[in-house]
């Protein structure tokens, strides 16, 4: 399966120091691709604090500026808990190509979270590749869709 993305914005990019090796390895995935993005950082290895990038990500693609983003850290799950306090955000830690199948095709995910430091660059990939390649389907999956942002 080839990797493309179905979007004309560019995909948002965000990590911690430990999930920063991981990026790199996106950013090189999408170069090759001609695929833009945009890094929110971090950008070195020295430690850090997730929500200082995963916030601005979000904001990002909440607004519209890029699409799906792409958050990691060390298990991916703070940077994921991180994105979904944002109310437009449906962040999706996805750790093999199924979860991520089904956080496209019935969640609408527009954030994928990767743990970082537990995945390798070949299963990043394939991850990737099912992420960006599977449309939401919609119909019954719509109305719980639109369940989700909290209102009071």
């Amino acid at each position: 399966m080839s990797l493309f993305n179905n979007s004309e914005k560019p995909i948002g990019l965000a990590s911690d120091h430990a999930g920063f090796f991981a990026k790199e390895y996106v950013i090189k995935v999408l170069k090759d691709k001609g695929i833009p993005y945009k890094d929110f950082g971090t950008y070195t290895d020295e430690s850090s604090d997730y929500p200082d990038f995963a916030h601005p990500m979000a904001t990002a693609v909440e607004c519209g500026e890029c699409y799906p983003g792409i958050a990691i850290c060390s298990t991916g799950n703070g940077i994921n808990m991180t994105v979904n306090k944002h109310q437009g955000i449906r962040g999706a830690l996805c750790w093999n190509t199924k979860v991520a199948y089904y956080a496209r095709a019935h969640n609408d995910a527009n954030v994928l979270s990767l743990p970082g430091r537990l995945l390798n660059e070949e299963e990043i990939y394939e991850i990737l590749v099912m992420f960006l390649n599977t449309a939401f389907e919609g119909g019954r999956h719509e109305k719980r869709i639109e369940k989700i942002p909290y209102k009071a």
